[in-house]
This record gives structure tokens, sequence and C-alpha cells, in this order.
């Protein structure tokens, strides 16, 4: 048995090659092998995003705060709030992150193939992500 303290492993920032704006990793679990999940919590400001990737295995969401937005390829953005969950497919090109005015948090859970549980992709563009903050504008 082993148990991972709160605030017993420091903080990450996302790195910019992966994540548009301010985005805080907090790693969760990452237990040896012969497991395979990896968990963190990862929390972005208002505009911030993920660039765009795929999980080899899928991918969990379990949102515990805020509102966001996530988006697969050729799908509608569709917004995410406390306590929803979202699965992504093995393979399926994604983005998340939070709206362009209210920040969000989720618990990510994946698993790792030959080592890496992401491959990343480009970066979600200004257009793509202001496409959603429009269509809200236009709402109202």
């Amino acid at each position: 048995m082993e148990i991972k303290r709160s605030g017993s492993q420091p903080s990450g920032k996302g790195l910019e090659e992966y994540f548009t704006g301010e985005v805080r990793i907090d790693p969760l679990n990452s237990p040896p092998e012969p497991s395979r999940v990896v968990m963190a919590l990862v929390t972005f400001e208002p505009g911030a995003r993920t660039a765009w990737h795929t999980h080899p295995l899928g991918q969990t969401l379990i949102v515990t705060a805020g509102r966001g937005w996530v988006q697969r390829e050729g799908g509608q953005i569709e917004e995410i709030h406390q306590g929803d969950v979202v699965w992504f497919s093995p393979g399926e090109k994604h983005w998340h992150g939070a709206t362009a005015t209210t920040a969000m948090s989720h618990i990510a859970v994946q698993e790792k193939d030959n080592g890496s549980p992401v491959d990343w992709m480009e970066q979600v563009t200004d257009d793509q992500y202001s496409h959603q903050e429009k269509r809200e504008r236009w709402a109202l």
C-alpha cells in the first residue's frame, strides 16, 4: 500500500508546447509497473486549453470545478460543468480547457501504452477556440 499525502507532490506548470494560457498540473497518482494508469488534477485559468491530442488507451475527465469546453475533431465544442464525466475513445483527437471567462478543473485519468499516456499534436488556434465564445455572445 502507498498513500500519497495531499500536498506531498509539487504542482507543475503546463508546458507552452502542449497548452495555451495558464495551466497548473497537480499529479495525483502514477504507480509503478505493471500498472499503466496516470492521474492528475489539471486547472485551466480562463482562456487556457490543451493542444490537440490523442490517448492510445483513451481518457476520462472528471470535472471538479468551474466551466469548460471540450471538442473532438470534427465535432461541436461542448460545455462541461462540475460533476460531468467525459470519455474520449482511444486515438480520438480532441482538446479541452476553460471557457473564455471561467476557470475549470478536472481530474484526468489515462493509461500509458509503451510508456506514454498521450500523443500531442498542433495547438488549438485562437480562431478555433474563439468560435465557441462568439457563439455564446450571439445567443445573448
